[in-house]
């Protein structure tokens, strides 16, 4: 039996998001067809848009379908960066840092939420910003002073993307309240499917220059067919997630049976997602310690899964000043169907994990 407690990476397919799926591809239809089997297709896709917009806080028109987060991100940056110099976290996603690899680096403090005092330095000793900033951090859980930093640009003109891909579905995610000019969302980290997500615009926001060009879908902002089912799985699994509070007591058993023996939780005293946490287990290389879990049927892992095959030091834990740590933690996130038994699996196969891949480090010591 596998434990899957990886949800960071994609949660585990909700049934809400299967039934709507299923139903929505009984549906044969193109949503840009004017026949009737178009109408029912677009009529599917506009109630999910009306549904997402409702969720997280934006008109239905300033929603455009991506096909995830990270298309999401690189929309954002295309649209509402041009013209503009791009300050993002020292902490943000690659999407993000891919999308603006000039941009300038805001540090984080030693928990990880941003320096909010080096931002204000930053918007206000040059030109009009645009600013990146992740709502939770998808390695460490660690929720940023996304509202404050707004107020920031705010105040020196510069507009705000966020990154709220691991935090949609999992703590309170609105456009309006946030303040910030986009946000962007995916699917499959809230219990929806694979290959969907959307950018959510503010309304003085909504006329963007697309990255990807072709027959005029999303009100010109996003060329492609829509892909019908998976919208309505999207939609469907936004509205059962309802957060991880009720998470927050498997993960924090899970920290103290690791914290036993050895492990230092990471930005352990910061605001974090009550379904993640960042374990560094001191002389134990994090890949040696995702394989070691794995043998014993326990599905974690160390840094984003879009490095996967190519573990190496996080540059999230790096630039929270962790040095060698930062290659010795590995990510553990609760899905939304997590039980007690998995955190006890969890439990047990890292204390034995510990001892194996700790004992010639203690060796030595002795």
């Amino acid at each position: 039996m596998m434990h899957y407690l990886d949800a960071n990476a994609t949660e585990p397919l909700r049934p809400e998001a299967r039934d709507a799926m299923l139903a929505a591809c009984g549906i044969t239809g193109n949503p840009s067809s004017v026949h009737c089997a178009g109408r029912a297709a677009r009529r599917v896709m506009e109630d999910s848009r009306e549904t997402l917009a409702a969720r997280f806080g934006c008109q239905p028109g300033d929603l455009v379908f991506t096909s995830g987060g990270t298309e999401a991100d690189a929309l954002a940056v295309h649209a509402l960066g041009q013209g503009r110099r791009l300050v993002i976290g020292a902490t943000e996603h690659d999407a993000i840092r891919a999308a603006a690899p000039d941009a300038t680096l805001v540090p984080v403090l030693s928990n990880g939420p941003i320096d909010l005092g080096v931002l204000a330095g930053i918007l206000s000793a040059g030109p009009p910003a645009l600013v990146c900033l992740m709502l939770a951090n998808n390695e460490t859980g660690t929720i940023q002073p996304v509202a404050e930093a707004a107020a920031l640009c705010r105040v020196h003109g510069a507009r705000l993307h966020v990154d709220a891909v691991q935090a949609a579905g999992r703590m309170a995610v609105n456009l309006g309240a946030l303040g910030a000019s986009s946000i962007a969302i995916s699917s499959h980290k809230i219990g929806g499917p694979t290959g969907v997500g959307a950018l959510l615009l503010a309304p003085e926001h909504s006329s963007v220059v697309p990255l990807i060009r072709g027959g005029g879908q999303e009100r010109g902002r996003r060329g492609g067919t829509p892909p019908v089912a998976a919208i309505a799985g999207f939609a469907a699994a936004a509205m059962a997630a309802v957060g991880t509070e009720a998470l927050a007591a498997l993960r924090d058993a899970a920290e103290r049976a690791a914290v036993i023996h050895g492990a230092m939780v990471v930005g352990g005293d910061a605001p974090r997602l009550g379904n993640t946490t960042c374990l560094a287990l001191p002389g134990a290389r994090a890949d040696m310690q995702v394989i070691a879990l794995d043998l014993e049927g326990v599905a974690v892992s160390a840094g984003a899964a879009c490095s996967s095959g190519k573990v190496a030091a996080s540059h999230v834990l790096a630039a929270m000043g962790l040095g060698a740590l930062a290659g010795q933690a590995i990510r553990v996130s609760l899905p939304w169907n997590a039980s007690a038994a998995d955190v006890d699996a969890f439990a047990a196969a890292y204390v034995r994990m510990a001892d194996r891949l700790r004992s010639p480090l203690v060796s030595r010591a002795a």
